[in-house]
């Protein structure tokens, strides 16, 4: 895994470790042990100092998947608003956990938990207010 400096609001950091709490037991407590590896190293802005391209919760990313090159866009959310169909990806998955706190350009590499490696880059990031409104058009 990446050890680059990623960044998360004071309150998905707060918001995120009540989650790790709720789930550090039973069968997501693996993706809560890793969401909580992350915001060991997350540094905490104050809410509204986020940059912009940073991935928050809520936020619309485009990630590039390293080995075939595709493109996805998911938004980013909370497991009980997850919904892959309408690409909302939750911060539980391995995937959603590898992108919170990225900023645009920013790779990681992630060891899925098959064990697999995957290399995701970002190559957008839509911050949640401007994501709601792209998406009520």
């Amino acid at each position: 895994m990446s050890r680059d400096r990623i960044y998360v609001s004071e309150t998905d950091h707060e918001r995120l470790r009540a989650l790790v709490e709720q789930h550090q037991e039973g069968r997501d407590a693996a993706a809560a042990e890793r969401l909580d590896a992350e915001l060991d190293r997350a540094v905490r802005v104050p809410d509204g100092q986020v940059p912009a391209d940073v991935v928050t919760m809520n936020s619309r990313v485009v990630y590039e998947d390293g080995a075939t090159g595709r493109l996805r866009e998911i938004t980013l959310v909370y497991p009980t608003a997850a919904d892959l169909r309408e690409g909302r990806l939750s911060v539980l998955a391995p995937v959603g956990a590898a992108l919170l706190g990225l900023s645009t350009g920013q790779s990681i590499s992630w060891t899925l938990p098959d064990g697999r490696e995957v290399e995701l880059k970002v190559r957008s990031v839509q911050p949640p207010a401007a994501a709601a409104a792209s998406a009520a058009v």
